[in-house]
């Protein structure tokens, strides 16, 4: 007897429903971890509800039509706290907003693994630590503002691999050593370094190497 075309389609999402849940949990783990990391006196995580399968029902999170998260919206949201490692693990998130708040500590080297992120926007907090140089792996980075926060260190030269990026803000920060040229760097002006007084620069292409003056702090 042949099979009827509604029950190959039946069969095929019964074989991806698993994959789908798998996904859900995954990411769903993800953003409870940050939302046990941070304090939040306005409850605006209080929809992080652990128990629901699908983190797509959450507020502040969107989704594809996949049910993968996309988008995190948590800017001005006055939640303090710290960034986790486990946000590496959103594969497909394209934009991560959490400006605007009292975030402490280092920013994790594994969100150089989200490979799908066109805006990264951490202004306006209290981070500390170096930029990772991982962050170079962010192949799609169009939007990169760190500006106004703690942060230390050099600027990591493997950031000018970033060919799509259009908009670097890294002002109002503690950062040293010589400013980056190259790359995608050639055409951001001397505003997207302001206010980081012991940042020399601009970088004299075949007159002043870039690591000239040795590491700093």
């Amino acid at each position: 007897m042949a099979l009827s075309p509604l029950f190959h389609v039946a069969v095929l999402l019964l074989l991806l429903a698993p994959l789908n849940l798998t996904n859900a949990n995954s990411e769903g783990d993800a953003l409870y971890a940050l939302r046990r990391a941070v304090k939040d006196p306005g409850n605006v995580l209080q929809s992080w509800d652990p128990t629901l399968v699908d983190p797509c029902t959450w507020f502040h999170v969107t989704c594809d039509r996949h049910n993968r998260v996309t988008r995190l919206d948590l800017g001005n949201a006055n939640l303090s706290g710290s960034l986790v490692p486990e946000l590496g693990k959103l594969e497909h998130l394209q934009y991560l907003e959490m400006y605007m708040n009292e975030l402490r500590g280092a920013i994790p080297e594994e969100l150089g693994g989200l490979k799908s992120l066109m805006s990264l926007d951490l202004y306006h907090n209290n981070l500390t630590g170096s930029i990772p140089a991982s962050l170079s792996n962010l192949s799609n980075l169009k939007f990169l503002r760190l500006n106004a926060n703690r942060l230390t260190g050099e600027i990591p030269r493997r950031l000018t691999q970033l060919r799509n990026l259009k908009i670097l803000d890294l002002s109002n920060n503690d950062l040293c050593g010589t400013i980056p040229t190259s790359g995608s760097f050639s055409k951001f002006s001397e505003q997207s370094y302001a206010n980081n007084p012991r940042l020399e620069g601009p970088e004299l292409v075949g007159f002043v190497r870039y690591d000239a003056g040795g590491s700093c702090n």
